[in-house]
């Protein structure tokens, strides 16, 4: 009775014997391991309440001083000097500009400085099993962590860390980027994301890479709505229309851009009012990385500031 009492309250819930016998399936590892495993995690009620005030939450005007800040941008600098040729080298082999693997690092870490404190285990398991609107989600994130082979990961199982949805690592990889994405930059057999800056910055790379970055093309670019301007919904991202459709619509560009770019407009809340922003195919990739328009421009305007910063304008 007390060794019953001492098992997490979720061990009874019928989630986890489904969850083993699914990975026992594919995989054909040891059933008593991965009860043994999951019987150690706990629900985290301050990842629940954590999920309920996410920073994508607020207002431009009120998200953008967090992440492009003197100290950030200057710390951006200063680690894209000391990396240099190994940031430059990555980014030449994907096809990706440099200074958007390092904004990525700055948004996600501080460049590594806060990677998470929670145990991913208990991460996933109290979302997968006690957050309901995304539980089918993070349900397959908590299965491919017990899948993914331990060469993959910087340490054990069960003393994995990182935030309080379950990513790891510098740039804050989860499972299923681990598993399609990550990269052996340091060609040492295995993946470190928590350790290794060649695998780190490899594996970002070739995230963006993946998802159909294109080297030296726009990200992002102000428009100026005329005074009878349509109003635009958007769903997402996505390139819908040519700029010229939207230039059509009373949205005119205040830099030369070429008319026939695919194209969304996102409305931001300024600290001033609204800020109309053209956003191109390489803006919809960073939103694949978090869907979040506000995490985009973040990450873009933190590479901008950066590459200005080392004497390149970036795209």
């Amino acid at each position: 009775m007390a060794l019953a009492l001492a098992l997490p309250a979720w061990a009874s819930h019928p989630g986890q014997r489904e969850l083993i016998a699914e990975v026992v399936r594919d995989t054909g590892q040891d059933p008593a391991a991965l009860e043994a495993l999951l019987d150690g995690a706990q629900k985290q009620p301050s990842i629940l309440e954590a999920m309920a005030r996410p920073a994508e939450a607020k207002p431009w005007s009120a998200y953008r001083p967090i992440f492009l800040t003197p100290q950030r941008i200057d710390e951006g600098v200063a680690f894209y000097r000391t990396h240099r040729a190994l940031i430059e080298d990555t980014a030449r082999r994907y096809g990706v500009d440099p200074a958007y693997l390092v904004a990525i690092l700055g948004v996600e870490t501080h460049y590594g400085r806060i990677t998470g404190r929670y145990k991913v285990l208990d991460a996933l398991v109290t979302l997968a099993f006690y957050y309901p609107p995304r539980a089918a989600y993070f349900r397959s994130e908590l299965k491919t962590l017990l899948e993914l082979p331990p060469d993959h990961l910087a340490g054990p199982l069960d003393a994995l860390t990182g935030s309080y949805a379950g990513a790891q690592g510098w740039g804050q990889f989860m499972p299923s980027s681990i598993r399609d994405y990550a990269v052996d930059g340091d060609g040492d057999g295995r993946i470190d994301l928590k350790n290794s800056l060649p695998d780190i910055l490899a594996s970002v790379a070739h995230y963006f890479a993946g998802h159909g970055w294109v080297s030296g093309a726009p990200v992002a670019a102000r428009a100026q709505p005329a005074a009878d301007a349509r109003a635009v919904p958007v769903a997402d991202a996505r390139p819908q229309w040519p700029l010229e459709q939207l230039q059509a619509w009373g949205y005119a560009p205040l830099v030369p851009l070429d008319p026939a770019l695919p194209s969304s407009l996102q409305t931001l809340e300024g600290p001033h009012g609204p800020e109309y922003w053209f956003t191109f195919d390489n803006f919809y990739v960073i939103t694949r990385y978090n869907k979040s328009p506000l995490y985009a421009m973040a990450v873009h305007q933190l590479a901008q500031a950066i590459a200005a910063g080392v004497g390149d304008a970036g795209p």
